[in-house]
C-alpha cells in the first residue's frame, strides 16, 4: 500500500465510531446481594433489550430483571454497520435452501418483525438515526452481474421491491469505477445507529420497570425445583423463568457451546466528506451496499456523512478465544484501506477516524438457532452471525413464547423446533474453518466456481456461503 494510504489510518481511533459518543448513558450499578423476578434475562445487546422490553410490553406487571456482565450494547450490538435487514434467514437464498417449505412464512414474518421495530422505536420516541433506504447488492465482476438477475427474480417472487440496476445506474447510485450493476432492495432494511438503538432500548426497558444491572455477570445457573438461580459476583438471583442472550460469549448452558464460534469482523470509518467529496460520490439516497463474493464487504454512510467501511477479512481464534485485544487487527485495516482506495480513488487524501473490529456469533446454517433447558424454565437463542440487529427482536419473542408453554406460529418453524449441526471440537475445528476459508477465498478468485470441500459442505446443510 502506498505511504499516503496507510498515512490515512494515522490517527484511526480504536473504539467503535458509534460507542465514540457524548450521548452514551453511564452504566446502571451492578447487583449487590440477591433479588428475586419473574423472568431473568443474561445479556444486554439487543437480544436481552428486546426480550426484557417485549417481556413488559406483553405484561406490565411482569418483574423482569437484565444482567449484563460489561455495559448495554458495549459488544457487538454497539459496534456492528447498522443494516437492520427484514430477513430472518441471513438472506433469502439462505432461507430458501433451508426451509424451502416455509421460506413465504419467514419472509412475511420478517417483514413484520421489521415494521414492529419501527412501530416500537416511533412508540418509545427512540431517536437511533433510523433511515428505511433499503440496501444494493453490487457485482464488481462479470460474473457476478449474472447472479444479480437471478437474485432479483427471487426476492420478487418473495415479496421484495426490487430495482436492478445496469452499471450507469448504480453508478449515478454511488460512483465507483468497480462497480458493474446491482440490485436495490427498496423496503426490507433499514440504516440505524447501532449504539444508540441499544441505549435506546435499554431507556425504554427502564421506563418501563426493568431492573437493569450492569457489570454484573451471571456466572452460572443451578435449578431448585419451580425457580432457576443465577451466580454473580456478588450475590445470587432467584427467576421463574431465564433468557440467555449471551451471543457470541460462552452459553451458560455447557451443551450449547459447540453450536456457534466467535469470528472476529472488523471496519474503518471515515473522517466526514465534505460537500466537495460527497459530490464525487453521490450517494443522494443514502442506502447501504455490501458485495456478492464470499469475501465481501458491507458499507453505508452515517447521518454526519461518513463512510463505514468494513467486513471482508473474518477471524477465527483458536479455541474460540473471545479476548478484547483480538479487537485490533492492523493487517486486517491496512487490507481494507486499501481495498477503500480502489473502491473510492476519488477520495484519496481522506482519514479513517476510527477502526476497530470484534466478534460475532457464527452457527453452521448462519442464523439464528434455539432450545431451552432446565425443564423449559430456561430459553436460548444464539448464532445470528452477523445478521442480528433486525433477527434478534424475532428471537425474543420467540423466546418468551417457549417460556410462556405457548404453541405460536413462531414456535411451529422449523427454524425454531430444530439447531443447527454443531461444530466439531477443536482441533477439527480450527482445521475445518482454515480450510474452509480457503475454499472460500479460492472460489472468489475462479468466478464463483465451489470446489468439492464446499459442495460436500453444502450437502450436509452447513452454510459457507450459500
Amino acid at each position: 500500500m502506498p505511504c499516503s494510504r496507510l498515512l490515512s489510518l494515522q490517527d484511526a481511533d480504536p473504539t467503535p465510531f458509534w460507542l465514540d459518543d457524548p450521548r452514551r448513558p453511564q452504566a446502571t450499578p451492578a447487583l449487590v446481594g440477591g433479588t428475586s423476578c419473574d423472568l431473568l434475562v443474561v445479556g444486554g445487546g439487543y437480544t436481552g433489550l428486546w426480550t426484557a422490553l417485549v417481556a413488559k410490553e406483553r405484561d406490565l406487571s411482569a418483574d423482569v430483571v437484565l444482567v449484563e456482565a460489561t455495559e448495554a450494547g458495549g459488544a457487538a450490538s454497539g459496534r456492528n454497520g447498522g443494516f437492520c435487514e427484514s430477513s430472518l434467514t441471513h438472506g433469502l437464498a439462505n432461507g430458501l435452501a433451508r426451509w424451502p417449505d416455509e421460506i413465504g412464512v419467514l419472509e412475511r414474518l420478517g417483514r413484520e418483525n421489521l415494521q414492529a421495530m419501527e412501530d416500537t422505536l416511533a412508540r418509545h420516541s427512540i431517536d437511533c438515526d433510523w433511515e428505511r433506504t433499503g440496501s444494493l447488492v453490487v457485482a464488481t465482476e462479470p460474473h457476478q452481474v449474472d447472479w444479480l438477475a437471478e437474485e432479483a427474480e427471487t426476492d420478487a417472487r418473495y415479496g421484495a421491491t426490487i430495482d436492478v440496476l445496469d452499471t450507469d445506474a448504480v453508478r449515478d447510485e454511488i460512483d465507483s469505477p468497480t462497480f458493474l450493476g446491482a440490485v436495490w432492495n427498496k423496503n426490507d432494511i433499514a440504516m440505524v445507529n447501532p449504539a444508540r438503538l441499544t441505549w435506546g432500548l435499554k431507556r425504554a426497558c427502564l421506563e418501563l420497570g426493568v431492573r437493569i444491572h450492569e457489570h454484573t455477570p451471571a456466572l452460572a445457573l443451578d435449578e431448585h425445583g419451580a425457580i432457576v438461580s443465577a451466580r454473580t459476583p456478588y450475590g445470587r438471583i432467584t427467576a421463574r423463568r431465564v433468557a440467555l442472550a449471551t451471543n457470541a460469549y460462552p452459553s451458560l448452558v455447557r451443551r450449547h457451546r459447540l453450536y456457534t464460534v466467535p469470528v472476529y469482523d472488523y471496519a474503518l470509518m471515515t473522517e466526514p466528506l465534505s460537500a466537495q467529496q460527497l459530490a464525487l460520490v453521490g450517494w443522494r439516497n443514502r442506502q447501504g451496499w455490501a458485495g456478492t463474493a464470499n469475501y465481501f464487504h458491507y458499507v453505508r454512510i452515517s447521518t454526519d456523512n461518513r463512510i463505514l467501511w468494513g467486513g471482508y477479512d473474518v477471524v477465527y481464534r483458536y479455541g474460540a478465544r473471545v479476548r478484547s485485544e483480538h479487537d485490533r487487527r492492523p493487517k486486517t485495516f491496512a487490507t481494507l484501506a486499501r481495498q477503500f482506495f480502489r473502491t473510492f480513488p476519488q477520495l484519496e487524501g481522506i482519514r479513517f477516524s476510527h477502526a476497530w473490529g470484534g466478534a460475532i456469533d457464527a452457527s453452521t446454517r448462519f442464523c439464528a438457532f434455539f432450545d431451552t433447558s432446565h425443564h423449559g424454565k430456561v430459553a436460548y437463542t444464539a448464532g445470528f452471525t452477523g445478521l442480528g440487529v433486525g433477527a434478534t427482536r424475532f428471537g425474543a419473542e420467540v423466546m418468551l413464547d417457549l417460556l410462556a408453554g405457548e404453541h405460536t406460529e413462531r414456535t411451529a418453524l422449523d427454524l425454531v423446533r430444530h439447531k443447527p449441526l454443531p461444530f466439531p471440537p477443536e482441533p477439527v475445528q480450527s482445521l475445518g474453518i482454515g480450510i474452509t476459508q480457503r475454499s472460500l477465498a479460492r472460489a472468489d478468485r475462479n468466478k464463483g466456481r465451489r470446489d468439492l470441500w464446499l459442495r460436500s459442505l453444502d450437502r450436509l446443510g452447513l452454510g459457507f456461503g450459500t
